[in-house]
């Protein structure tokens, strides 16, 4: 039996955690310094985190998979994974160029955020379903 990634049922009660995305990212959209902060660091982690995460993604699929072509719910991971590490480290510029100006965060900020929020949640929920949590692996 098939279960297809995107059924409304399957996401919403899907077996994974969805800690990072629920938590870490909503973080900045406060306008208390303190917070504003822990957002600025929390995002810069992220964004350098994204490097050895699509790293072990490309040697995993080399080693394991031994390059075969991509197709389905991997490719769309690998596709989903690229944008959403573009996006956290757009996300991670507005909060530092902002900074650098000692200018308020922009208001378009929170689109980027709230998108790139969305990316990484279909990219962590794509995973979960190669890795077999969600359903078959």
């Amino acid at each position: 039996m098939s279960v297809n990634p995107f059924d409304l049922k399957t996401i919403v009660l899907a077996k994974h955690a969805q800690h990072v995305v629920l938590i870490h990212f909503p973080i900045a959209l406060t306008n208390r310094r303190g917070l504003a902060e822990a957002a600025y660091f929390n995002f810069l982690v992220a964004a350098i985190s994204t490097v050895p995460v699509l790293a072990t993604g490309i040697l995993a699929w080399q080693f394991a998979l031994e390059g075969q072509k991509l197709k389905g719910t991997l490719l769309e991971h690998l596709v989903f994974a690229c944008v959403s590490t573009v996006m956290i480290w757009l996300v991670w510029w507005v909060h530092f160029s902002s900074r650098r100006r000692t200018a308020p965060l922009p208001r378009y900020r929170l689109a980027i955020e709230f998108l790139a929020f969305a990316l990484v949640t279909l990219t962590a929920h794509l995973g979960g379903f190669l890795s077999g949590v969600n359903g078959p692996g």
